[in-house]
């Protein structure tokens, strides 16, 4: 980043977030330069713990963060929240609703004591009837259609990443840093929130469109008519697969030429891209037998030379090795809070030619718990006594 530490370089995030969706927002704000401070219990958010595909949540979205941990339900840790949300600008938490009522924590308490705070809360469902149900990535994705459209006719299935959490999160920073503008005019905060469901039925939006254009249903992708006729994956040699896309009638031509398919470059029946969906039935055959007596990377070769859209099937691990990714800072190296390395993508933008980088890596449990309360004016003495009595952990 610059040299300022990035765009947002002095602005104060007060982070009381778990899982996946509200620290994705502070992810994208802290990458961006601001200072978030991330509100953690004693013992640490439950998050640092989970196993499985839950394994790599902390790790993945809260770099660049500093770790507060205090017991919130203490006099002492309460005042010391409030005291931080007092001189904060952005608050981003993603409890279930009136959790943090309860403490003492909601919005209507926060922008009482502090009028220009931007408080942004990471819900499952705005407004409405839904508002008070738990909601998860998956659940979202299940109500909101997008499970239905990922997965085969009658097999609904949630697409391979956190993509709601993840997208929500993205809404609810879009929302913070538009609300930061106007504060700039109007002097106040705003109450920021973004959904899981809404979320996805805005993802799934293409698909309510094509729904009031032709009239009949989207099917699911795998079972989808495509709007090419050559868009789909194809086996090579030694068991490899390759992503194929032929999508204007120039491509087409070059494809043909390139391929020494002669027959189809001079074809009027397949001249036009809707001719050649009209007829997939006669052109992937071909197709597929062609390119099954490729390798992948001379499929791959012979595809970039003539400027066609091609993809190698990877899985993640093997991102890691990516050439483009090692080339261009998409991966950045950082130390585990429980030790060893791992390399974990970046934010996927430039400002210029600066790319958001690694400037703190994923906190231990409390590890910025004295440099927080110094910085509010607590002595040394005063934070000995704190983490003696368990309402403050360091480590």
């Amino acid at each position: 980043m610059s040299k300022t530490g990035g765009p947002l370089h002095g602005l104060r995030v007060l982070e009381f977030t778990h899982m996946v969706m509200g620290p994705a927002a502070g992810l994208v704000l802290a990458d961006l330069g601001a200072e978030v401070i991330k509100v953690e219990p004693i013992g640490g958010d439950k998050t640092r713990k989970l196993k499985g595909s839950g394994a790599g949540y902390f790790p993945m979205y809260n770099r660049n963060k500093k770790s507060l941990a205090i017991d919130l339900k203490s006099e002492e840790g309460k005042a010391i929240a409030l005291a931080l949300a007092d001189q904060a600008d952005v608050f981003i938490e993603n409890f279930r609703p009136g959790a943090l009522e309860a403490l003492g924590f909601g919005y209507s308490a926060l922008s009482a004591r502090n009028p220009r705070l931007i408080y942004c809360s990471e819900k499952g469902f705005l407004d409405g009837p839904y508002a008070h149900r738990t909601a998860l990535d998956e659940v979202a994705q299940m109500m909101g259609g997008l499970a239905y459209m990922t997965g085969p006719p009658g097999r609904p299935l949630r697409a391979g990443a956190s993509v709601i959490d993840v997208t929500g999160g993205m809404f609810g920073a879009i929302g913070v840093l538009a609300a930061l503008n106007e504060r700039q005019t109007t002097g106040k905060g705003r109450h920021v929130t973004a959904s899981l469901f809404e979320t996805t039925v805005f993802l799934v939006g293409q698909h309510i469109a094509q729904y009031a254009v032709t009239g009949s249903p989207a099917a699911p992708m795998p079972a989808r008519v495509s709007a090419w006729a050559v868009y789909d994956v194809f086996d090579a040699k030694d068991d490899e697969k390759v992503f194929v896309g032929v999508v204007s009638d120039g491509q087409w031509t070059s494809f043909c030429k390139a391929f020494g398919l002669d027959d189809w470059a001079t074809d009027p029946s397949l001249a036009g891209n809707n001719d050649r969906v009209a007829h997939r039935g006669l052109i992937l055959p071909r197709l597929r037998a062609l390119f099954a007596g490729y390798s992948k990377q001379d499929l791959m070769d012979k595809l970039e030379k003539i400027g066609l859209p091609f993809a190698p099937i990877q899985r993640p691990e093997d991102l890691l090795e990516d050439p483009h990714l090692l080339a261009n800072g998409s991966l950045l190296n950082m130390q585990l809070p429980e030790g060893g390395e791992v390399s974990l993508p970046a934010l996927p933008l430039t400002l210029d030619d600066d790319r958001p980088g690694l400037m703190l890596d994923p906190p231990r449990i409390g590890a910025h718990s004295v440099e927080v309360l110094g910085a509010l004016g607590h002595t040394t003495e005063e934070i000995e006594n704190l983490v003696s009595r368990g309402l403050v952990q360091v480590s």
